[in-house]
């Protein structure tokens, strides 16, 4: 699996993967908090739990809008100026988002204020890790071997579970050494300072990388015959494949992600009863094994190709809420960690090989832009609503069928996204550079310029 690594590899998958820890330490632990924390001290104490936690969750959902928005313009300028400054200003724009939640003051302070703040950090934390993504995994895969693209790619995917399990530790050691009523007070703002911590070694690791000889030679090919259009506009007229077969490839993935890692902490705490310590406690071992599982899928994807391993995991998610929900009624440790962590092993069938499937989908001079679009723009109608969803289908019908359904609906739907996109395994970047420049200088010729 590492053999001819190409010098300096290493030190940018750790580059990559230091932010991505931090990043998505800060937006999971928000995640866990809105059920555990946020329902209770940034609303009105006369709101019902289940509303309380939606509402909650709505504030979550900002965040996704937020995504998109960060995806098009780091991408705009990480086209333009280069994928090392922008990860750089997102590292340090969702660190200092989420230290300032940790200040907020609680709704019986401020009244509709703290809410109405929460949101507006939760829109910058948002907008950050918009743009981190693309920039990470771009920095990985324009480094990669052609033949070993999806192994190397995955690991910046794998800094998500690490980031969890951070966030997921921290919790745990609060919650287990002060009482309900002082964690409630005070203690969940310590897992939020502690971001401040994280992201300044993030920050130095990134600052001992470069950007990939293939973007820099793209900047100069670029500058040469004056193409200074990096717009999503274009993205979107030259390669609306690309774009669109990403958010398929995208839905049912991100949609089983948040009702797995998500959707499942309300669920164990309000229709199970399970206590907050043992729901961290299945979160902490399912990330664990979430985390060894995205570089080996990643390594398959180099091996069997692309589609093969997404459409693994597109068809045995569509079964996970079927069997997994009853799993979790059992209450028992063994039974409900099993469940969490089979959601998780088959969601890295889908996530593991995304980065080298979607950056083989667009030229270099354009790529951040497409990936950043493609992946981002899914999140609004899939990650950010499916929580709400699951809750307010668990609260009409008292029942996890529903969501059961759901879920697989939304799987058929990156199914068909899969059977509909190339194969790209062991393609060669270049040639799709080459292929781009072919096709804007063929555009300039006929115009006459």
């Amino acid at each position: 699996m590492t053999s001819s690594i190409p010098t300096g590899l290493k030190r940018v998958v750790a580059a990559s993967m230091a932010g991505t820890v931090v990043e998505w330490y800060e937006f999971f632990l928000y995640g866990t908090a809105a059920t555990l924390v946020f329902s209770k001290v940034f609303f009105s104490e006369t709101t019902s739990e289940l509303n309380a936690i939606f509402l909650a969750f709505a504030t979550y959902a900002v965040g996704f809008v937020a995504r998109p928005l960060g995806g098009v313009v780091f991408g705009h300028y990480g086209d333009k100026f280069g994928r090392k400054k922008l990860l750089q200003f997102s590292l340090l724009l969702v660190g200092a988002a989420t230290f300032l939640m940790g200040c907020l003051p609680t709704f019986g302070q401020i009244g509709y204020w703290a809410p109405g703040l929460l949101v507006a950090l939760r829109f910058i934390q948002g907008f950050a890790v918009g743009g981190e993504w693309g920039g990470a995994i771009l920095l990985v895969a324009e480094h990669s071997p052609n033949k070993q693209r999806g192994f190397w790619a995955s690991w910046p995917q794998a800094g998500v579970p690490v980031g969890n399990m951070l966030a997921t530790v921290v919790l745990l050691v609060l919650t287990a050494t002060l009482s309900e009523s002082s964690f409630l007070s005070w203690g969940w703002r310590v897992a939020f300072w502690l971001s401040a911590v994280v992201v300044l070694i993030g920050y130095y690791i990134r600052t001992k990388v470069t950007d990939a000889p293939i973007f820099v030679a793209a900047q100069q090919e670029a500058e040469k015959i004056k193409a200074t259009s990096f717009s999503v506009v274009e993205v979107l007229k030259r390669y609306p494949r690309g774009v669109f077969t990403a958010m398929g490839l995208r839905f049912g993935e991100n949609i089983m992600y948040y009702l797995v890692v998500t959707f499942s902490i309300t669920y164990l705490k309000v229709q199970v009863g399970a206590d907050t310590s043992s729901i961290l406690w299945y979160l902490l071992v399912a990330h664990a094994v979430h985390f060894a599982a995205i570089p080996v899928v990643g390594y398959l994807s180099d091996r069997w190709g692309r589609r093969p391993v997404y459409l693994v995991g597109a068809i045995l998610g569509s079964t996970w809420g079927f069997f997994a929900f009853p799993m979790m009624n059992s209450g028992d440790f063994v039974i409900v960690t099993t469940a969490i962590t089979l959601g998780l092993i088959i969601h890295a069938f889908m996530y593991a090989p995304q980065p080298a499937i979607m950056a083989e989908m667009f030229p270099t001079r354009m790529r951040y832009s497409g990936v950043s679009l493609g992946y981002q723009v899914t999140s609004i109608v899939a990650g950010s609503l499916a929580p709400l969803i699951a809750v307010k289908l668990l609260e009409i019908y008292g029942s996890s069928v529903p969501i059961s359904i759901y879920l697989a609906a939304a799987c058929a739907i990156t199914l068909v996204a899969v059977l509909f996109t190339r194969e790209t395994k062991g393609v060669d970047l270049e040639s799709l550079d080459i292929a781009d420049a072919e096709a804007v200088a063929s555009e300039r010729n006929r115009a006459g310029v």
